[in-house]
């Protein structure tokens, strides 16, 4: 019998809707025995969206607005209001996904959102009585209190020693904690590229000789790019870049018309990601758990910006990135130079590769093996073991 899984994702940040994507292909391609969707949360709570209310524009819209202009100081105090309107607002938020649960009739439930784990479970709960939760933690650490992790009876799947001990600490049983390898990842990211590089790269009009940076701030850019371009452009440091914009057109407009001293190609949106980190040689960007993860994966040491504008929730991975040896982190968008020319120096670059090499995430597979382990827990989940890739 084939058993419903439903992620609950939303369209704030393009990571959620990237974990969710990514697990939606992995499940598709690898349990035929399983029926995934995605439910999009920020659809089914539009109707007691206060934002929505009153301009017509979703919290999640104007979140994704705001990063584009690189609004982002100040988060923790806004993340702090914003917990207290979701408080608010519990009981209707409850009792529409109720209304969705009736409707979709889930066999477990996976989210990979933070902010709205508690009414996700209370309502799946009071609907659907056994239903396992199962929160995937897609930061590498939670930021309590209420972000991502909440003191009820739920699966946890967490990227990070501290994402688990912080999972103990609020109480949560051992084995309802389960530690994968990293952040989830699309499935092409562990694909074999056979392709000649360096004819790639000439394509895009780069030089195949050229050491090569990949600049990505998230799915709307940021203007911190156009600083780094410039900047570059003065450096002498001998590399080249790829700019990679996202849905941000006035962004990759004016990095089009700037006269840079280094070959440079600007890509809009683009499905491609894999490609042009293949093409690459290093990232620069914010310590974002998605972008920065799929770095790591290709191999590439990252740079990343660590000010007063870094989010709350991803203050933690500059840290991260020191533990682990794989970069640089950069206060100030000026001292980027400098540090592409530390990062770039042979052995420097050498061992930060091969340690971004051995983390070996594979935790878009793994999770699958978790939802294995937990459906053997439930007699009505009928589901069969197979690889987890």
């Amino acid at each position: 019998m084939t058993k419903r899984i439903v992620i609950a994702c939303f369209d704030a940040g393009g990571g959620h809707r990237a974990a969710a994507s990514a697990l939606l292909e992995t499940i598709r391609s690898q349990r035929a025995h399983w029926s995934a969707e995605i439910l999009r949360v920020d659809d089914v709570l539009t109707p007691v969206d206060p934002l929505y209310r009153v301009t017509g524009t979703r919290g999640g819209e104007f979140y994704n607005w705001s990063l584009r202009r690189g609004w982002t100081m100040g988060s923790a105090q806004v993340i702090s209001v914003m917990h207290g309107v979701i408080r608010l607002l519990h009981s209707q938020q409850v009792r529409l996904l109720r209304q969705a649960w009736t409707e979709l009739k889930p066999d477990l439930v996976i989210s990979v959102i933070p902010h709205f784990n508690r009414a996700l479970y209370e309502s799946l709960s009071l609907e659907a009585p056994g239903t396992p939760f199962v929160t995937v933690v897609t930061d590498l650490a939670d930021y309590p209190p209420h972000f991502w992790l909440e003191p009820q009876d739920q699966h946890f799947i967490c990227g990070s020693d501290l994402a688990v001990r912080q999972a103990r600490a609020l109480g949560a049983p051992e084995d309802q904690i389960w530690r994968v390898s990293g952040m989830i990842l699309h499935p092409r990211f562990y694909e074999r590229i056979d392709q000649d590089r360096a004819a790639e790269r000439r394509k895009i009009g780069l030089d195949p000789d050229r050491p090569t940076g990949v600049v990505l701030f998230g799915g709307y850019g940021s203007r911190a790019m156009l600083e780094i371009a410039r900047r570059m452009s003065v450096s002498h440091s001998g590399a080249q870049f790829v700019f990679l914009c996202g849905r941000n057109h006035d962004l990759a407009a004016t990095l089009r018309a700037l006269k840079l001293s280094y070959p440079a190609h600007i890509q809009e949106f683009t499905d491609r990601v894999v490609h042009y980190m293949w093409l690459s040689d290093f990232l620069i960007g914010k310590p974002g758990p998605g972008c920065l993860s799929e770095a790591l994966a290709m191999g590439l040491p990252v740079i990343v910006e660590a000010g007063a504008k870094t989010l709350a929730q991803e203050r933690y991975n500059v840290e991260w990135i020191r533990e682990q040896g794989v970069g640089l982190a950069v206060t100030q968008i000026k001292k980027v130079p400098a540090a592409v020319a530390e990062i770039l120096q042979p052995e420097t670059y050498r061992v930060m590769r091969q340690r971004a090499l051995a983390l070996n995430n594979r935790a878009v597979f793994e999770v699958l093996a978790v939802i294995d382990a937990i459906s053997r827990r439930q007699p009505s989940f009928e589901c069969g073991v197979s690889s987890s890739g």
